[in-house]
């Protein structure tokens, strides 16, 4: 009998290893499984399309009807056109990432022709530091004492007591 036991011991070790490898592995390529799909956004000018865009002989109609209205125009003049488009998709339990980002610009002389097409790509882009600040906002703030002494006097039986002749005279304030 003692053989026998020596023979399971093993045996039990093998199949607690292996599914401990089998977890590790699922863990491991759990969040490629769940993945969402990829989700293209915005107006994705074609390159085969651009190419097909003349500086100089094709104008703003032209350009419309073969790439399509553009995502933004420019902030001070409608002389550039964006065609902006990228890629996302959304990971469990991680941020949401951003992949194949283009924008085409399409910038149009004082008579409507293109005068350039340029593409921007990564190299092209610059972080922009968030600030982080608020606005102060007068009598807002309160002392550790003022939020345990405040009400005192200002609430009485029915009532009584408190003055109400006025905004912001309620308890409390």
């Amino acid at each position: 009998m003692a053989s026998s036991d020596t023979n399971h011991a093993p045996r039990a070790h093998r199949r607690t290893a292996r599914a401990g490898l089998l977890a590790l592995g699922l863990l491991l390529t759990g969040c490629s499984l769940f993945e969402a799909p990829a989700v293209p956004r915005g107006n994705r000018a074609d390159p085969d399309l651009v190419a097909q865009l003349q500086p100089g002989v094709q104008g703003k109609a032209d350009v419309q009807a073969l790439l399509g209205p553009p995502s933004a125009t420019g902030t001070f003049d409608d002389q550039e056109w964006y065609y902006i488009s990228a890629i996302t998709r959304i990971r469990p339990g991680q941020n949401p990432g951003v992949s194949d980002q283009r924008v085409v610009v399409v910038r149009f002389d004082e008579r409507g022709m293109i005068q350039n097409i340029q593409e921007l790509g990564p190299k092209d882009m610059r972080d922009v530091d968030v600030v982080q600040r608020t606005t102060p906002v007068p009598g807002t703030d309160r002392t550790l004492l003022q939020a345990l002494f405040g009400n005192i006097g200002r609430i009485g039986a029915n009532g009584m007591g408190m003055d109400n002749q006025g905004p912001g005279t309620g308890p409390g304030r």
